[in-house]
């Protein structure tokens, strides 16, 4: 008997030292996993797989969650609803974590000043802060140079466009402010 440790995110909800139960015969409570064909409609689950036992891909950052809107009638297909919005089918067999991803509400708190953010991307990776491209020269960036700080061309660059050249808004359908809300 090997005492295997496993690491997934969180629901909100959890204790520790609390037992979750994985499989298809697991009750619907929250912290089970379980395959998307045996929870019923309404159902709220998080890091949902895409395909079958993939590890979880959707709805994986803090507070997001899916939601079970229907199920096929051959019980093959599964329809939830994705964070964004959007539907998406599945195959049935798919696994997911009942409950909403533990974390929610990380954004609400403002991050008031530029120390805050340097410890918060010091953990993550080095991508703070960002230098503008009109702020360089143009031998480092193609936005840098010229007598005053402007781009001096379209931003909008070709899909096809070489590493290098490729910045600015990349293969854009359109630019601009969005007119006019979602239909529904």
């Amino acid at each position: 008997y090997k005492l295997k440790k496993e690491r997934w995110v969180a629901v909100e909800g959890l204790h520790t030292g609390q037992f979750v139960y994985c499989g298809a015969k697991a009750q619907l409570t929250v912290g089970n996993v379980m395959p998307l064909g045996k929870m019923p409609e309404g159902t709220v689950v998080s890091m949902c797989e895409e395909k079958a036992s993939d590890r979880g891909r959707l709805a994986r950052a803090s507070g997001c969650n899916c939601m079970v809107v229907g199920h096929s009638d051959d019980g093959k297909k599964t329809r939830i609803r994705l964070p964004s919005g959007s539907r998406k089918t599945v195959p049935s067999t798919c696994r997911a974590v009942v409950g909403i991803a533990a974390g929610g509400g990380r954004m609400d708190k403002p991050v008031l000043k530029a120390g805050n953010n340097y410890h918060k991307y010091r953990v993550k990776r080095n991508c703070w802060p960002k230098v503008r491209g009109s702020a360089m020269n143009p031998v480092e960036h193609p936005h840098g140079g010229g007598n005053h700080q402007h781009v001096g061309h379209p931003t909008t660059i070709a899909r096809v466009a070489v590493p290098g050249q490729k910045v600015g808004l990349i293969a854009a359908r359109r630019t601009g402010i969005l007119r006019g809300g979602k239909k529904k």
